[in-house]
């Protein structure tokens, strides 16, 4: 009897042991697994920000050089694209709370890294001026941080952040939207507008008013990451990073960015002076 309770009482627990390592195995699934068993790749898409992202309102189909990475990505895993609809702010939050796999074109801002992962870099994004007054084209920063100049930026922005920094001698004028701080330009309200190489390029083809693109020395670059989540596992991180290092090295992240531009009639060539996509 004792023998028999003994083996009933081994088997019990052999069972448990063993459910017990089935549930810690499901619950140590990777996340490139779990990608793959969702087949889908799941990216943070912006509403009309060009080069980056735009949805044809028509169609609901994505396009923009982000975009492009992403296929790729998703290509290399084995999966199909998904880009879910989001906003620069909201991205980061979309990431932590498992909305999305990954949130690309991020300034890796340091704050923003106690929020998520970031990933090595895809491209360097510079920051830059925009003004219709071409007396500005040769101007440092330490020349534009001067009461003089009415500056207008983005309220929290990364760019914003830039003002705070190099300019806090200068008249700022914040507004909550781009497009708002756009208007001031146009309007003869403020001398310049701040923001970053691609998305300056775009703005002055849609509104020539704004005037030309310009970098002031000495040259702010900063690195363009993709964010991940915190818990993601060390493979994830690893194979993110590699992606985005590989294709920086060999051209490909240029040639994705160059696609996005096109449309806008945006070469090579025609990027501002001083600026390296590379770093």
């Amino acid at each position: 009897m004792f023998l028999k309770s003994l083996a009933a009482g081994m088997t019990a627990a052999a069972l448990a042991l063993a459910a017990t390592f089935g549930v810690a195995q499901a619950q140590q699934k990777s996340t490139v697994d779990e990608i793959r068993d969702r087949g889908v790749l799941r990216i943070a898409g912006i509403l009309n920000e060009d080069p980056y992202f735009s949805k044809d309102p028509r169609t609901g189909e994505w396009r923009g050089f982000v975009v492009e990475m992403g296929k790729n990505m998703a290509e290399e895993l084995g999966v199909k694209l998904e880009v879910v609809e989001s906003s620069w702010s909201n991205s980061i939050l979309d990431v932590q709370s498992g909305k999305v796999d990954l949130a690309f074109a991020l300034t890796a801002l340091p704050k923003r890294a106690l929020a998520v992962h970031f990933s090595a870099p895809t491209y360097y994004n510079s920051f830059t001026i925009i003004s219709p007054k071409a007396e500005l084209a040769s101007k440092t920063w330490a020349e534009l941080n001067d009461p003089a100049y009415t500056i207008a930026v983005d309220l929290g922005s990364s760019q914003d952040q830039i003002t705070r920094a190099y300019l806090p001698k200068a008249n700022i004028l914040r507004f909550k939207t781009r497009d708002e701080a756009v208007l001031a330009v146009a309007t003869g309200k403020a001398d310049a507008i701040i923001n970053t190489v691609f998305n300056s390029m775009v703005m002055t083809k849609k509104n020539a008013a704004i005037g030309k693109v310009y970098v002031p020395q000495p040259i702010l670059s900063s690195p363009s990451v993709v964010g991940m989540n915190q818990n993601a596992d060390d493979v994830w991180r690893g194979f993110v990073s590699a992606w985005a290092d590989y294709n920086r090295r060999v051209g490909n992240n240029q040639t994705w960015i160059l696609m996005g531009l096109e449309p806008f009639g945006i070469g090579l060539d025609d990027l501002p002076e001083g600026f390296d996509i590379n770093g």
